[in-house]
């Protein structure tokens, strides 16, 4: 069965970005935390808890139905996944997810979108994230 990534134990987040790192090096061959389908973030100050802004893996993306190229394409699971070549860089995805877990690569002018691979969860120190079972929402 397919698996989503959840971000249920951000009490545990030191901010060590090794989730963000990560993610750009795996799916975006980068070094550059810019390149992530996850960001974490203070919920406020330097004394603030972390939180995860990732992709929630909807059942009825809004990215998706935004696009008008098709884009995006509905993943099994939950959420979506990129087709690169059909495109337009029109930004419609990432001003329609309700989670703001769209996030935009302007050297390519595509969107960065989280394929539910895992490898953040994987290489967490903390396990504040983690790939659950899609009926299990």
């Amino acid at each position: 069965m397919a698996k989503y990534l959840s971000a249920s134990e951000m009490n545990k987040c030191i901010g060590c970005f090794t989730c963000m790192n990560i993610c750009s090096i795996v799916n975006k061959q980068n070094h550059s935390n810019t390149k992530s389908a996850i960001k974490v973030r203070t919920r406020g100050g330097m004394t603030g808890r972390f939180v995860a802004i990732v992709c929630i893996a909807c059942d009825d993306p809004a990215c998706m139905e935004a696009c008008p190229s098709g884009a995006l394409v509905k993943r099994e699971g939950g959420g979506v996944l990129l087709k690169p070549e059909l495109c337009i860089g029109c930004h419609r995805c990432e001003k329609a997810c309700i989670m703001q877990a769209v996030f935009w690569d302007d050297d390519i002018n595509k969107p960065i979108i989280c394929r539910h691979c895992g490898s953040c969860a994987k290489f967490c120190p903390h396990k504040c994230l983690e790939m659950v079972e899609a009926g299990e929402k």
